[in-house]
């Protein structure tokens, strides 16, 4: 009841809240570059202490109201040094800015809700990417570009997974895809619709669609490196990523860029658009965003011509001429098809009095994808009714396909106004990620000649709805911000047609039961309060507290304290943060089931996952309710500048994550045939062969550093060359005892093995480093980049003789840039120079680990993916 009390009471705050302000004194002018002398758009205008500003148009003007003076208006911008100046009352004030000697100097919005910091600045680590330096990787997609720009940021391709394959698991500092908030301006973003539930690095986990977003619409992303749940709420434990969107920009920007793979395969194409227009004459912006890209697949299959999975050699006297002329098995292993569009747009309107504006911003994606699921031999699976192949012609088996149509979109409309000395930001947000399924060439046996050869196996979606009201005010010496946050989830879980999961249903991936089907929401509202103290210019503390209040599981409350001592006159400073966590559990991690297809031993079987809420699980099991895990993260480090282009910064960090929900592992037959016990019962009750759920159950201890060297602005010759080394290394151990539920351990089962267990610990990369040169002349720019991936592990379930390592490797990247004008430029992008492959998977006597030679790369555990050199060639128009 008081739950529901408070969300009224806030919402008719939202309805109450005053939105017209008396006229104030302004200050206006103009921003230019100091060497070119060209107007600035986009550079952000705010006085000082606050969070009070603009940003400049298309011209490079501003116009800004200004409550007290004097005031010091302080002018940053993505690239340009940070530049202060006093105002003492309404005047014409233009500005020079220079470009930006050190990364140091840049300003960052995230990890700080009362006023903007530079990195050097902030008491947390804070990474600040431009879209030129995204841009630089020659990746095609937001999460690729991070994962060769950011260390301890991995996303890779995936490959025969299911719907895992459409949206690659990324994660941040190792801790899994669920751990690490993504922001949109500076507010939530949805998680995805998927569980990545197949045998990848993330399993059991739920991620937001970082594919979702095009880069042509980002001007910048924050990657806040520290934990961050006491600011910003449920998943922030690894730390938190912010996307800012482009708003003014001088010119309409096109490109188009095509690429393909030295294999000859995996041709891509992409397009896009950037523009922004005026709204009125104040300032007011619409940025708009349209895009395209779409991807053929890859195949990197194996070759063994043999099946040791089902037993089949060479020369056997039935399949022996098949094997000859199939010696990949039929296979397609590599990236799927994609075919993807998005609109996204950004527009603010200011007040006319200049205190305060309407903003919203959002988008759309549409994307189709196509992946492929094991090939069925025909010794495997039998055709007689000549449903997958032509009268007439010897059967040669079929290859089934797994085709998605996923959409994301979200949406936040808000207004930012000065109520009573504060600075007010109330919004709302709504994000929404749905995936349909559909699997294709392929039959349900049990139909006989009236299967169909395509089937519709059902779908998911998830949406959030958020209401934000934030407050902050400096105070001198003292920065405050406070608020609150309503927000409430929604999953689904739709059944497939019938023939979809008839009998043992359709062959690679049974479709969804009308006992799957589930539509789940819960609510939740939050508080907080944030606290910075300058007591000197050099030292600055802070502290925040956050309440949250879930309707399914209860409460948590979290904290943090940092601290910043700036370095005399050599710019730099030492920091440090501890703060506790918490992650709630995904509404997906509570309420999934269906059942899988399993391949082991030359068997095909059934595997079930039983949600939380399921009185087989909770009754028969005795598995408890799944709550909210919490961690302890302490940050600690400096950043020294020892000359005007040269900066250092160095952070430790410590992560402790208590009752981590996790999935478990395959839980079937015991192997005793003559008893049957409880688990067995419910595998045989239920007609499957395993079983799998979700449950709190492992402490893990994540210790590493995270190092970052830039030099910019070294003269060579008539040119200019910047040089950066990024380094991360980490470690991952389980702690205590694994939560085993007391029915399954009396009855000898593990719920967590000795491969699920390395899943957390050394599937991602302990170490990863990046080394890139920038160098400029005249209209050329080079870029090359190396980036080295530490060795990864792969565990055998039970058997240590069959652990695997896959040692480090260097990618190499070659980027080539040249401007025929101002307006007209063109690219060439090598990725992958010295077709640099993963190690090849060793079977070491188990069948299982490669498939029987199915996969000559590692698909269970995946460094950089295995497409080998991609050539790319892009040019971009500006008018």
């Amino acid at each position: 009841m008081k739950q529901k009390l408070f969300k009224k009471n806030m919402f008719l705050f939202f309805l109450m809240a005053p939105l017209m302000l008396l006229a104030q004194d302004v200050v206006k002018g103009k921003v230019t570059d100091s060497g070119l002398g060209d107007p600035l758009p986009g550079v952000n205008v705010v006085i000082k202490g606050t969070t009070t500003g603009t940003t400049t148009d298309f011209d490079g003007n501003y116009e800004l109201s200004v409550d007290n003076f004097p005031s010091i208006l302080v002018f940053s911008s993505l690239g340009y040094a940070s530049k202060e100046m006093q105002v003492t009352g309404p005047t014409t004030l233009n500005v020079a800015m220079d470009e930006s000697a050190t990364g140091l100097e840049e300003v960052v919005l995230l990890g700080n809700r009362s006023k903007p910091r530079t990195v050097l600045g902030s008491p947390v680590p804070i990474d600040n990417i431009g879209v030129a330096e995204l841009k630089s990787t020659g990746q095609p997609t937001v999460d690729k570009m991070l994962t060769y720009k950011v260390p301890s940021f991995n996303s890779t391709t995936q490959a025969i997974s299911d719907g895992t394959a459409h949206f690659d698991p990324a994660d941040l500092r190792g801790l899994g895809p669920s751990r690490t908030l993504v922001l949109v301006n500076g507010k939530r973003k949805n998680l995805s619709a998927l569980v990545y539930i197949n045998d990848t690095p993330g399993k059991g986990e739920v991620g937001v669609d970082l594919k979702s977003v095009p880069s042509a619409a980002i001007e910048r992303i924050e990657v806040l490196r520290d934990g961050a749940s006491a600011q910003y709420g449920s998943d922030a434990i690894a730390g938190v990523i912010n996307m800012v969107l482009k708003r003014n920009v001088e010119y309409t920007t096109v490109g188009v860029s095509s690429g393909i793979t030295t294999e000859g395969d995996g041709f891509n194409f992409a397009a896009d658009v950037n523009s922004a227009i005026k709204l009125g004459e104040d300032g007011g912006y619409l940025n708009l965003t349209v895009g395209y890209y779409n991807q053929e697949k890859t195949n990197r299959a194996g070759t063994p011509g043999e099946d040791g999975l089902f037993g089949v050699p060479a020369n056997d006297p039935d399949w022996g001429s098949w094997l000859a002329e199939n010696p990949d098995l039929g296979m397609t292993i590599g990236q799927p098809e994609l075919e993807k569009m998005d609109v996204f747009f950004n527009a603010g309107i200011p007040f006319k009095n200049g205190n305060g504006e309407i903003y919203t911003f959002g988008g759309l994606t549409y994307r189709k994808g196509k992946s492929f699921a094991l090939y069925r031999p025909p010794y495997w699976v039998s055709d007689p009714y000549n449903l997958l192949h032509d009268p007439g012609t010897t059967y040669q088996g079929f290859q089934p396909t797994f085709e998605t149509d996923i959409r994301d979109n979200n949406a936040t409309v808000g207004v930012k106004w000065k109520l009573f000395t504060f600075d007010v930001d109330l919004s709302g947000t709504y994000g929404r990620n749905a995936v349909n399924y559909d699997v294709r060439n392929t039959l349900n046996i049990v139909l006989g000649a009236n299967s169909p050869t395509s089937f519709d196996v059902g779908a998911y979606s998830f949406s959030n709805t958020l209401g934000n009201l934030d407050f902050s005010k400096n105070l001198g010496t003292v920065n405050i911000a406070f608020g609150a946050e309503i927000r409430g989830e929604r999953f689904t879980a739709l059944a497939g047609e019938s023939a979809s999961f008839a009998g043992q249903g359709a062959v690679s991936f049974p479709g969804l039961q009308p006992s799957n089907a589930v539509e789940a929401t819960r609510d939740n509202y939050g508080l907080y309060g944030d606290l910075e103290w300058e007591p000197t210019e050099k030292l600055l503390l802070g502290g925040a507290l956050r309440y949250e209040d879930f309707s399914d599981f209860g409460d948590n409350t979290s904290w943090k304290v940092n601290g910043r001592y700036l370095l005399g006159e050599r710019k730099g400073a030492i920091r440090a943060s501890y703060s506790t966590g918490f992650r709630a559990p995904a509404l997906h991690q509570i309420y999934l089931s269906n059942i899988q297809t399993l391949v082991s031993g030359g068997t095909i079987s059934n595997q079930g996952t039983f949600n939380n809420v399921d009185p087989i699980i909770r009754d028969g099991l005795g598995v408890p309710q799944l709550t909210a895990e919490t961690s302890k993260n302490i940050t600690a480090g400096f950043t020294f500048s020892p000359l005007t282009n040269l900066s250092f910064a160095v952070d430790f960090y410590n992560v402790k994550i208590d009752d981590r929900v996790l999935f478990t592992n395959e839980i079937g037959f015991d192997g005793d045939t003559a008893n049957n016990n409880p688990v067995e019962e419910i595998l045989l009750d239920n007609d499957i062969t395993s079983l799998k759920f979700f449950v709190n159950a492992v402490n893990t201890n994540t210790t590493g550093v995270d190092i970052v060297a830039n030099y910019k602005n070294i003269a060579i010759g008539a040119g200019s060359l910047g040089a950066t080394i990024a380094a991360n290394f980490n470690k991952t151990e389980i702690e205590g005892q694994i939560k085993t539920p007391s029915l399954l351990a009396a009855n000898g089962y593990e719920i967590f093995n000795r491969k699920e267990q390395a899943r957390i610990t050394t599937v991602r990369p302990k170490s990863k480093i990046l080394i890139g040169l920038d160098y400029n002349i005249e209209k050329w720019n080079f870029i090359l980049n190396n980036t080295y991936f530490g060795e990864v592990k792969w565990d055998h379930g039970t058997d240590p003789l069959k652990d695997q390592v896959f040692a480090g490797k260097v990618i190499t990247d070659l980027i080539l840039g040249y401007e025929f004008s101002q307006k007209v430029s063109a690219t060439i992008a090598v990725n992958n120079l010295l077709n640099v492959y993963p190690d090849e998977l060793d079977p070491k006597g188990d069948v299982v680990t490669d498939l029987g030679g199915r996969f000559k790369y590692p698909w269970e555990v995946n460094q950089f993916g295995f497409a080998g050199t991609i050539i790319n060639a892009g040019l971009s128009f500006k008018f």
